[in-house]
């Protein structure tokens, strides 16, 4: 009788664990990242829907690696997945690797030693074990996970290492080829783990974009969001790193910098750093969005300035507000300067998922932008930035 319950207790356990292990990151990932559009989507004209259609896009900034899934499969959850992507005709995707949030996160101040979110989702969604532990092993094995994806599907996605993979991506999609280009990026420098050693460790594994501070001050220097009223800016080792990056023709991203960090990029020679996802202080004054002067400072060196889609940056949860700051980013900075960043999965809201990006275009052309700036901020932008700025050849 004894090892009658002890068995039935034994499969309760397991079935418990199995539900737990199955269902549970997929009710965080679907808490935390909402989709706020009207049941039949957002109205989108015929003559919006052609133009939608010509564009080449971009988009600086998307977090889906961090949810295990299968992106080659269409999710009934989250922001964006590769048809959703495709369908909503986005040609390069940065696709961001996030390894360490701390409790409690918010925008003002966080500790570097508060407790980690992202190592218990790690054993919950049962990830390899040496990405529990270590950041630089958290960030490959989602790598490894897009790599594992364009593997099994090369006529729908490849990965961008070159200035010549890019030229031919764009290229086989002006021919009527429906593939999408990722870049692989970090959320943060932290994967490096004080070692610039690893900074060659990623760039093999294929990353070509890196942000220097997420949430937290780090050993590169002071994030917008740490401690001290974010003073720090950038550490020896974070300057050994900048320099390393800009030989490497690695993206340097700024999201999340301090003022001073941002500062200190700016005057090191030859870099030309991007703020990858934002909004702009001067139409939206919250605290994610850095000082409107330093925004110029980024784009007066050549870089350029994504605009989210979540109502913390734009201050509204519609595509009209969306278009709002995108309109308020073009008259700061110039039209030359503006690009997308959805900050998609990123435990932001939405107001549209990837499928429905042409209601973007419907509100950009209802604001009153032509159509030759609307093809600059959906991507002509970022493209001839990372045609001037990714490696001529993978071997640097």
């Amino acid at each position: 009788m004894l090892k009658r319950i002890l068995l039935v207790a034994l499969v309760l356990l397991i079935a418990g664990a199995v539900a737990f292990f199955s269902l549970a990151p997929a009710y965080v990932e679907r808490s935390l990242n909402p989709l706020r559009m009207p049941e039949d989507g957002w109205p989108v004209s015929a003559e919006a829907q052609v133009l939608h259609d010509g564009l080449v896009i971009g988009d600086l900034h998307a977090d889906p690696l961090l949810w295990d899934r299968d992106l080659l499969r269409r999710a009934d959850r989250g922001h964006t997945d590769i048809p959703r992507l495709l369908e909503g005709n986005v040609a390069v995707q940065v696709f961001t690797t996030v390894t360490k949030s701390p409790r409690g996160q918010n925008y003002s101040a966080n500790s570097a030693e508060a407790p980690d979110n992202i190592t218990p989702l790690f054993m919950g969604q049962l990830r390899p074990i040496r990405s529990w532990t270590s950041l630089r092993e958290r960030a490959l094995v989602q790598a490894e996970a897009l790599q594992d994806m364009a593997r099994r599907a090369p006529e729908q996605l490849r990965i961008l290492r070159t200035r010549g993979d890019l030229a031919d991506l764009l290229a086989d999609r002006a021919s009527g080829q429906r593939v999408l280009g990722a870049v692989l990026g970090s959320e943060g420098g932290h994967p490096l783990e004080g070692d610039l050693a690893n900074l060659d460790v990623l760039y093999d594994a294929g990353f070509r974009l890196m942000g220097l501070t997420h949430f937290f001050d780090n050993e590169l220097g002071g994030s917008l969001h740490g401690e001290g009223g974010s003073g720090a800016g950038l550490s020896e080792f974070g300057r050994q790193v900048v320099a390393r990056m800009v030989e490497k023709g690695m993206v340097i991203d700024l999201a999340h910098a301090s003022p001073q960090m941002v500062q200190d990029v700016l005057a090191m020679p030859d870099t030309r750093p991007i703020l990858s996802h934002t909004g702009i202080h001067g139409h939206c004054a919250s605290h994610r969005n850095l000082e409107d002067d330093l925004m110029r400072q980024i784009a007066d060196k050549g870089g350029v300035i994504g605009i989210g889609y979540w109502s913390d940056v734009v201050c509204g949860g519609t595509p009209a507000d969306i278009a709002g700051a995108i309109i308020a980013a073009i008259d700061l900075l110039g039209e030359d300067h503006v690009a997308l960043g959805s900050d998609y999965d990123g435990s932001v809201d939405a107001p549209f998922d990837a499928a429905h990006l042409s209601a973007l275009t419907q509100a950009l052309i209802d604001a009153g932008l032509d159509q030759r700036r609307i093809a600059k901020v959906m991507g002509g932008n970022m493209m001839r930035y990372l045609a001037e700025t990714l490696p001529a050849t993978g071997d640097t």
